[in-house]
């Protein structure tokens, strides 16, 4: 498989780059440095500062702000891990947006680090780059299989190698619990929070329970919540609320999680929901990002456990839902249930292996490739 050279969000930087700086988030080794490179060649004629806080070189001149004045776009890598990095980066800002440009890239939620103070506000926009998704490679079959077997993160993905992937599991886990988490938050037991991350791939796609969590890791369920939303906040897994109409019985409460790199989840029903999920965030991160959009990603599920995996709501309000089966087979009785209370009014059964049907008004049948052209996935 060819390597994309140029990432769907480029152009939008690009132009936003204009008017503001630009915040970049993104789970580790998704591509962040490599999007920020490409623009750096695109950017007069190539003249811009790359420099990353985790170089100890790098770190020296960005305190003392050594780059040379022709360099106009400077761009700084996981700067968020200094303390002060708000006020620094408002400073330089402030100072130089009448003649520089600024990209500042992280993998970790800088919307949740950048929280604390309003130092930057009406200063920057946010984006938040994804893992490849099958209308990003293109949308066909061949690329269906290649993401369900090997995730969407670029290494993996290009090489496709059985070999490539678990060694990358691996590195990429040993790097953000011991390398990342140390950086952004005071954990005693690094060591479980690493086998806390190695269990979470059992618990995608079910309500998850903190209790058993931390029933299973011999800690409190107060530090188990903390440890799930600190592998949130660093990209590795993210959670999903229930949405609760007031027709149904929904419950209110129980969240589900999945992980970015959904490869990790051995069971297929499973990995193929988990896949699902995260073509779906991408989206609602996409037009929340660009055009500014409320947009939420949900599930349904009431009380007596008629559930429906996954529902879009734009400002509030419902677009579709989606149920995920690895075949194409009956529509789910639970979809025809919630389609009656509630006003949601596109309902998908989308699968991996199947033909395309329509079911009646409102409800259809599609493999993953039709979905993704008729919503128009990013």
């Amino acid at each position: 498989m060819e390597q994309i050279k140029t990432r769907y969000l480029s152009k939008y930087i690009s132009a936003d780059l204009k008017k503001k700086m630009v915040l970049l988030g993104g789970p580790r080794q998704v591509g962040k440095t490599t999007l920020a490179q490409t623009l750096v060649k695109n950017y007069q004629d190539g003249h811009a500062a790359c420099l990353n806080w985790d170089s100890d070189i790098d770190r020296r001149k960005i305190r003392e702000r050594q780059w040379p004045l022709e360099e106009k776009l400077i761009i700084l890598d996981e700067i968020h891990k200094f303390k002060d990095w708000r006020n620094f980066v408002k400073g330089l800002y402030d100072t130089l947006k009448n003649t520089h440009n600024f990209i500042i890239t992280g993998s970790a939620r800088l919307d949740h680090f950048r929280k604390g103070g309003d130092s930057l506000l009406g200063r920057y926009f946010y984006y938040r780059l994804h893992p490849f998704s099958l209308p990003e490679l293109g949308i066909n079959r061949e690329n269906t299989k290649k993401l369900f077997e090997y995730g969407g993160f670029p290494e993996p993905l290009f090489e496709q190698s059985e070999r490539t992937l678990k060694r990358w599991h691996i590195g990429r886990l040993s790097k953000l619990v011991k390398s990342d988490l140390r950086d952004l938050e005071t954990v005693k037991d690094i060591d479980k929070v690493e086998v806390l991350a190695e269990e979470l791939p059992r618990r995608v796609g079910s309500p998850l329970s903190i209790n058993s969590l931390a029933r299973d890791l011999d800690i409190s369920p107060k530090t188990a919540k903390r440890w799930v939303e600190i592998l949130d906040s660093l990209y590795y897994c993210f959670r999903i609320s229930p949405y609760g109409p007031e027709k149904i019985r929904a419950v209110k409460k129980e969240q589900k999680l999945y992980l970015w790199d959904w490869s990790q989840v051995e069971d297929e029903g499973e990995r193929f929901e988990n896949m699902m999920a995260c073509q779906l965030l991408k989206y609602c991160h996409f037009h929340e990002d660009i055009n500014g959009e409320k947009m939420e990603l949900r599930y349904i599920r009431d009380t007596d456990k008629r559930e429906v995996d996954f529902v879009i709501l734009k400002n509030k309000k419902p677009l579709f839902a989606v149920e995920c089966k690895l075949k194409s087979k009956a529509i789910s009785s639970h979809i025809y249930y919630f389609k009656e209370r509630t006003d949601i009014k596109k309902f998908y059964q989308v699968f991996l292996q199947g033909e395309d049907k329509q079911a009646m008004d409102g409800v259809s049948q599609l493999s993953f490739e039709s979905f993704c052209r008729v919503e128009k996935m990013v």
